[in-house]
C-alpha cells in the first residue's frame, strides 16, 4: 500500500478514534468539584471512562504511523523536533490514562480527598500537553512557510496558529477554575479542537501531495 493511502486512513482513523473517546468520556468533574463529587461521577461512569481508555489505545498504533510519514516529509532538523513531541504527547496522555483508569477501577474504594488529588494530578495533563503540542506544530509550520516543504501555505499558517493558541494556553498552568483551570475548557475544548484541525489539515494535504509525488505504475 503506498505510503499516502496509509497516511489518509491512519489520519481519518486516528481523528474518528480520538473524537469517539472524548465523546465516551464525557464532561469528568471539574477542577473546583469537592472530592464527594469526583467520586460519585467515577462510580457513575467508570465504564465511560475505560471505553475512553479503550479507544485511545487503539490509536496509539495510528498516531505512531502517521508520526513516522510525516517525519520522513520533513527536513533535519524539524523532523527530529516533530518527532520529539509526538513521543512526549503520546507518553503524556498514556500517564493521564493510567490515572483516570485507575480512578475508574476502584471506584467503591475512594476517599474524596485522595480522588480530588488523583484527578487534579491528570487534569495538568493539558497545561503540561500544550508544551508536546508546541513542539509538534512549531517545525511543521517552520518547514512549510520557509518552502522547505511542499505543502500548501494555508498549512502552515494554519499550524502557527494553532502553535500561538498553545502558547497562549500554557497560562492555565497558573489556572484553578472555569475556563482557565488545568485540563478545564481552554485545553480541552479550544486547544485539542485547534490542534485537531491542524493534524487532520498536515495529514490530508500531505497524503495528497505524496499521492502526486508517487511513480505512476508501469
Amino acid at each position: 500500500m503506498r505510503r499516502s493511502t496509509v497516511l489518509l486512513v491512519v489520519t481519518i482513523a486516528f481523528a474518528v478514534l480520538y473524537a469517539a473517546a472524548t465523546i465516551a468520556l464525557g464532561t469528568p468533574p471539574e477542577a473546583d468539584d469537592p472530592g464527594s463529587t469526583v467520586v460519585s461521577w467515577f462510580a457513575a461512569h467508570d465504564g465511560n471512562v475505560r471505553t475512553w481508555l479503550w479507544l485511545l489505545t487503539l490509536g496509539a498504533p495510528l498516531f505512531a504511523t502517521y508520526v513516522a510519514i510525516i517525519r520522513g516529509l520533513l527536513p533535519s532538523p524539524p523532523r527530529d523536533v516533530f518527532l520529539y513531541g509526538a513521543i512526549a504527547f503520546g507518553a503524556e496522555t498514556a500517564v493521564s490514562g493510567w490515572l483516570l483508569g485507575a480512578l475508574a477501577l476502584h471506584r467503591d474504594v475512594q476517599s474524596p480527598a485522595t480522588s480530588r488529588l488523583v484527578l487534579d494530578i491528570a487534569g495538568y495533563w493539558g497545561p503540561v500537553l500544550t508544551g508536546a503540542v508546541m513542539t509538534i506544530l512549531a517545525p511543521v509550520a517552520l518547514a512549510i512557510l520557509t518552502g522547505r516543504v511542499a505543502l500548501p501555505r494555508w498549512v502552515g499558517i494554519v499550524a502557527a496558529v494553532a502553535f500561538v493558541e498553545q502558547l497562549v494556553e500554557t497560562v492555565t498552568v497558573f489556572g484553578h477554575s472555569g475556563f482557565f483551570a488545568p485540563g478545564g475548557p481552554m485545553n480541552i475544548d479550544v486547544g485539542a479542537g485547534i490542534t485537531a484541525v491542524a493534524l487532520i489539515a498536515l495529514g490530508i494535504t500531505a497524503s495528497r501531495a505524496l499521492s502526486r509525488s508517487a511513480p505512476a505504475p508501469a
